[in-house]
C-alpha cells in the first residue's frame, strides 16, 4: 500500500503572472485528425501554485499534478525550463 503515486508532469508557456502566488500555463497539444488527416493544436489554460513568484510572462516550465490548494489551482510548479527574453516580456505586456 506504499506505492508512490505518480503525477501527471506536463509543459507550457506562462501568459499571465497578475496573480500573487498563481500563474496562468498554455498547454498546447497537437493531434492527428481522425476524419481529415491534418494536424490540429489544441491548448489549454492551467491555474499553477508559484510558492516563490519566481515566473515571468513567456518562460517556458514544467508543471505537475497536486492536492487541490483552491478551487481552480491543481497544479504546482516544478521548474523552469527556459526563461524568457526581456524583450519578449515587454512586447507580450
Amino acid at each position: 500500500m506504499s506505492e508512490k503515486i505518480s503525477r501527471k508532469v506536463l509543459t507550457g508557456t506562462v501568459v499571465s503572472d497578475k496573480m500573487d502566488k498563481t500563474i496562468k500555463v498554455r498547454v498546447d497539444r497537437r493531434f492527428m485528425h481522425a476524419k481529415f488527416k491534418k494536424v490540429v493544436t489544441r491548448s489549454k489554460k492551467y491555474s499553477v501554485h508559484d510558492e516563490k513568484n519566481e515566473c515571468q510572462m513567456g518562460d517556458f516550465v514544467s508543471i505537475c499534478e497536486t492536492r487541490p490548494l483552491s478551487k481552480t489551482k491543481r497544479w504546482r510548479l516544478m521548474e523552469v525550463i527556459e526563461r524568457a527574453n526581456p524583450l519578449e516580456r515587454a512586447e507580450a505586456s
